[in-house]
């Protein structure tokens, strides 16, 4: 597990070529799911339009369990873009790794701090800016003061904690997750530098609890997938309800 990352220096800035790769696969695997599921709409869906269709619903769900229709309707998209997104991110890395030397290319991306973080300054970014539009700067700023002008210090402190939680939450499954896969494909494979025999009964010995803990990683990942969006919506339930 001693690898490291491909980082590239351009303008002084640093970026990780394997995020940067792994970004691209995810949002082009979400894009060609999007574009296939809509080709051919039926009026009695099939295939994957009508997983798509569920998916949708399933979000919908999530919202309506956050605040009223007529004001989460608008979140729909952003709901259903996070939630296929990230369970799509997290299945990357679950199949197998690619490591090129010392790097480590393939795996998947909210497996980062860096990826999941910006995930999370996102969702929360957009909660402020719908704050802001639906109900006015002036009305959403005052919303920092109740229900007493002294909470103004916690409510920024609850800022930045919601942030924290909400992306480290994700990275620390995932992370988790591929480090245990990566553990077991190496008790697999320890045994061949000193004999067949050896390397056989690694295999075997790792086999079991690989293909148990892979199952356990696809739920895993499905549920912070539900988990990250279900908790993006409460947050922006927050912002832009009359109620708080």
């Amino acid at each position: 597990m001693n690898h490291g990352a491909p980082i590239v220096e351009f303008l002084g800035l640093h970026f990780n070529l394997a995020n940067i790769m792994m970004i691209t696969i995810a949002s082009l695997i979400v894009f060609i799911l999007a574009v296939v599921s809509t080709r051919r709409i039926e009026m009695k869906p099939t295939g994957i339009q009508n997983f798509m269709e569920w998916v949708m619903d399933f979000v919908k769900g999530i919202i309506n369990s956050s605040m009223d229709w007529q004001t989460g309707g608008r979140f729909l998209v952003l709901g259903l873009t996070l939630i296929m997104y990230i369970f799509v991110s997290n299945m990357l890395g679950l199949p197998f790794s690619v490591i090129v030397g010392h790097d480590l290319w393939w795996k998947s991306p909210t497996a980062d701090p860096v990826i999941t973080m910006t995930l999370a300054v996102m969702v929360m970014g957009l909660s402020h800016y719908y704050g802001v539009k639906m109900l006015g700067a002036k009305a959403y700023g005052k919303t920092f003061f109740q229900p007493m002008s002294f909470m103004f210090p916690l409510k920024i402190i609850e800022e930045f904690a919601n942030t924290l939680t909400l992306g480290l939450r994700l990275y620390g499954n995932i992370y988790a997750g591929e480090i245990l896969l990566g553990l077991l494909a190496g008790l697999a494979t320890s045994g061949y530098a000193d004999g067949i025999g050896s390397g056989l009964i690694g295999t075997i010995s790792a086999a079991v609890p690989m293909l148990a803990w892979q199952g356990f990683s696809l739920f895993v990942g499905s549920i912070q997938a539900f988990i990250f969006v279900m908790l993006a919506m409460v947050f922006i339930s927050h912002k832009v309800s009359q109620d708080h």
